[in-house]
């Protein structure tokens, strides 16, 4: 039988979170300074220690400890005795840092097309008519084979996009201009903001995430401190790695334990501005991938900044104190009162405001998943260092890494920017232009007229002789792409492609 997770001591029982219910998902909430960062550094190396993975986001900084083994303090000794823990003793987790930034951990990146326009369109703040030219631009380049892998490839096929919008206007629909304009601005923002560093290759491969270290699950840890200045693409990024894990995950049913823990830390910022079609399908992909094994725990201030119906699929809970200072404050109280099961003994709205750092309201689901009564509990402390390394000892882990060296070398294949770039400079050579003038020798087209050949000229995909060319380009590409990362039809995940399914 797999052993359980150790949480804390109630004043009646030991509670331990069953690994069999973990993937019910969870949630830790709490007010700033209410000891949330301790609890997800002891629930990740519980999972750890039994083998599970997990992928976390460190906003502040403070988890990169948990390489390293913790040390006896006086009021971590104090917790310790109190709890009468008499076999703990302090280690270390195997970690694996990432940045999308590459600065602090291997680079994480993935491409346009993996995204989709959906979240894209979220992350550069879209409304809904450039969002319907975003897809139509996706739409466009998966008939013509053109793959989007960094943000230049968009550029470039939104421009070939507003240059020949007549031509797509009977087979896709009208092309604002100014809508491709705004998105263009928009990127141009996002660049700025460091997206230039997310998209590309090589993407991250989700099996490098699931990876075991002599028995004990692997902690990926993303670095968000800089991150979390793009609220957007901090968020954006983590839905599109939960939506990954969704698409490509086989279907395992109720497993032992879980395959995976993916805690998302600020998840207030995931539902902030969402629009409702974004929520439903976040709530499609929390409900279900439980079958994937994969369990998600929320980590947040507040139980109201999570939508109901997606508190609703939250088994597992610990509540850390509130403050009832402001209405909004009395309300979440209330509110995460009434969540929980009651306990005859705890009046659970009152006890809420007054708990203790290190203390929380717990309440775990049982064998048949049932939630149990809530408890006031003393959580037990982490094994491993509280509190962030040294940049010498980040560098260190990150040479020892068995992925050092992969992620770091970036790939610029041929995409949507170089087959469009060929076709522009193809249908503007001289040799082009000399060729038309040799089929009417012996009339001299007017300066309107020349202009206007260079114009439809221009807007022709190619002429008949470079198209083949062009064509045999693609081809290759594309045969490339089947055995790629990003092949699969260029399709894209279950939250951003254009159906909202890969299939």
């Amino acid at each position: 039988m797999t052993q359980s997770i150790f949480i804390g001591n109630s004043p009646t029982q030991a509670l331990y979170l069953l690994p069999k219910m973990a993937n019910r998902h969870g949630l830790i909430a709490g007010a700033t300074g209410t000891g949330k960062t301790i609890t997800l550094q002891g629930l990740a190396e519980g999972f750890s220690h039994l083998g599970v993975p997990v992928f976390m986001a460190d906003v502040k900084g403070d988890l990169s400890g948990m390489g390293q083994p913790g040390a006896g303090t006086p009021r971590i000794q104090e917790r310790i005795n109190t709890l009468g823990l008499k076999d703990f003793s302090f280690k270390a987790c195997p970690v694996t840092f990432w940045d999308v930034f590459g600065e602090q951990g291997h680079p994480v990146r993935t491409t346009i097309s993996e995204m989709g326009p959906l979240l894209l369109a979220r992350l550069l703040n879209l409304n809904d008519t450039q969002e319907g030219v975003l897809t139509l631009a996706f739409k466009i380049a998966d008939d013509q084979g053109l793959l989007l892998l960094d943000l230049k490839d968009l550029r470039a096929m939104l421009q070939f996009l507003g240059n020949n919008s007549k031509e797509f206007t009977t087979g896709y629909g009208n092309v604002s201009t100014a809508s491709i304009g705004a998105i263009q601005r928009a990127l141009l923002t996002l660049e700025s903001q460091g997206g230039e560093h997310f998209f590309g290759e090589p993407a991250l491969n989700l099996d490098d995430l699931m990876q075991t270290d002599n028995g004990q699950g692997m902690i990926n840890i993303l670095a968000a401190d800089k991150l979390m200045t793009s609220p957007k693409l901090y968020a954006t990024f983590l839905l599109w790695l939960l939506s990954e894990l969704f698409e490509q995950l086989p279907e395992v049913g109720d497993l032992d334990k879980p395959k995976l823990v993916f805690f998302f830390d600020e998840a207030h910022l995931l539902f902030n501005d969402a629009p409702p079609i974004l929520l439903e399908k976040v709530e499609q992909v929390v409900r279900l991938i439980r079958s994937k094994g994969v369990g998600v725990y929320f980590i947040s201030q507040n139980p109201l900044d999570i939508p109901e119906k997606i508190l609703g699929q939250l088994g597992n809970r610990v509540q850390h104190a509130l403050r009832a200072f402001t209405p909004r404050d009395q309300k979440a109280v209330r509110a995460a009162a009434e969540t929980f099961r009651s306990n005859a003994d705890l009046d659970v709205a009152s006890v809420i405001t007054e708990l203790a750092v290190g203390e929380a309201l717990v309440s775990l689901l049982d064998e048949q998943g049932r939630p149990g009564i809530v408890q006031r509990t003393l959580l037990s402390p982490p094994h491993s260092q509280i509190g962030p390394i040294t940049a010498q000892q980040r560098q260190a882990t990150l040479q020892q890494s068995l992925i050092y060296g992969h992620y770091e070398k970036t790939v610029d294949r041929e995409s949507a920017y170089e087959i469009l770039k060929a076709r522009a400079t193809t249908a503007s050579s001289p040799v082009h232009t000399m060729t038309n003038e040799r089929d009417n020798p012996s009339e001299k087209p007017s300066r309107h007229n020349r202009a206007s050949e260079t114009h439809r000229e221009e807007s022709r995909p190619t002429a008949a002789r470079p198209r083949e060319n062009v064509m045999e380009t693609m081809a290759k590409s594309a045969a490339r792409a089947i055995g790629s990362q990003i092949g699969r039809q260029i399709l894209r995940g279950v939250l951003g492609s254009l159906m909202g399914g890969r299939r």
